[in-house]
């Protein structure tokens, strides 16, 4: 059995559809499982026992365009897979699926291309995303939460560069608070002002801070001070795990540090969410996480992403969520954990 899942979305996506190769596994012990994924999705999918190889897709550098496209449809199509899974519901990786010209090929049937595929899986936006993906093969199992993990695996390397981080910055047996303060969204973005005054709240406390983010996240004029490490576009996604598994609790926005934090067990997470909600399905899958958002505002949501400003012009949906009752509620986790 050879099966083949596209997926070429946002790295909080991938790592969402984790789960779903544990559960091809489980259905189709002896499946070869390939993914394809873009070159940052590869990063995050790496060393994970569930999946036999990952081909990148470089949409904007080797395979742009259609003639990359082409070329990569047959490079799969070669590979004889007896099913194809297409999470991601762009029009592009519709056709991918049917140059493969595999005879199963399932996706939503709201993706656009839909009509390419033989198998349409109803999106139903009530479900957690994972739940959605899980769809896919089968019935999803009552306690899917408990049964379907995310799973992500730093290897030793990523785990020897964390090392040496926290014994450089004698972190070990402190009580280590990840700070991410970054979205590709702007309206997804806590206001920045909000963090610094939380970050010197934690500080004033004896905390310990981590910012973390990308390259993209470094413009962001953090209050970088005694007591706070940068970690903003130095380490990989796979240190970044290893990073949020260490820590007590991580602050975030509605971003992928949500689902890469759900990962682990005893990781608390703090997401702020401002103009999306929870019923987008997009919240965290760990139990051990709480959503904060201003209830009942009649012009939530506004868009499933956010955007580049407030329609309202008024912002609040996250003016209205306080530094203090953020730090408050940081420390009301820590008294638990």
């Amino acid at each position: 059995m050879k099966i083949l899942v596209i997926h070429t979305a946002f790295i909080g996506d991938i790592v969402l559809s984790t789960p779903l190769l544990k559960r091809i596994k489980e259905v189709y012990p002896e499946a070869k499982i390939t993914y394809v994924t873009t070159p940052i999705g590869a990063t995050i999918l790496r060393n994970n026992p569930n999946v036999t190889e990952i081909i990148e897709y470089d949409k904007r550098g080797s395979h742009s365009g259609v003639k990359g496209l082409l070329a990569l449809g047959r490079r799969l199509r070669y590979e004889n897979f007896n099913m194809v899974l297409t999470p991601h519901r762009y029009l592009r990786s519709s056709i991918l699926a049917w140059l493969t010209r595999s005879p199963k090929r399932v996706g939503y049937d709201i993706a656009s291309g839909s009509c390419l595929f033989t198998d349409k899986i109803s999106y139903d936006k009530s479900k957690h995303e994972v739940d959605k993906l899980l769809s896919f093969i089968g019935e999803v199992p009552s306690n899917s939460r408990e049964k379907y993990p995310i799973e992500l695996y730093p290897n030793k390397k990523d785990i020897d560069a964390v090392d040496k981080i926290w014994n450089e910055n004698n972190f070990n047996n402190q009580e280590i608070i990840a700070v991410a303060p970054g979205s590709k969204w702007f309206t997804k973005k806590w206001p920045l002002e909000y963090f610094n005054e939380v970050i010197d709240l934690l500080v004033e406390n004896g905390k310990k801070v981590i910012v973390i983010g990308g390259k993209d996240e470094l413009y962001l004029n953090v209050n970088i001070q005694q007591g706070v490490l940068d970690l903003r576009g130095k380490t990989t996604l796979l240190e970044l795990a290893e990073v949020l598994k260490r820590v007590k609790v991580v602050l975030t926005n509605d971003s992928s540090p949500i689902h890469i934090a759900s990962a682990f067990k005893k990781t608390s997470i703090l997401a702020i969410f401002g103009p999306t909600v929870k019923e987008f399905g997009f919240f965290p899958w760990s139990k051990n996480s709480e959503v904060l958002e201003i209830e009942n505002l009649s012009c939530r949501p506004c868009a499933i992403h956010g955007g580049d400003k407030c329609p309202k012009g008024h912002f609040k949906c996250m003016l209205d969520i306080k530094p203090k009752q953020v730090y408050e509620k940081i420390l009301q986790i820590l008294k638990r954990v």
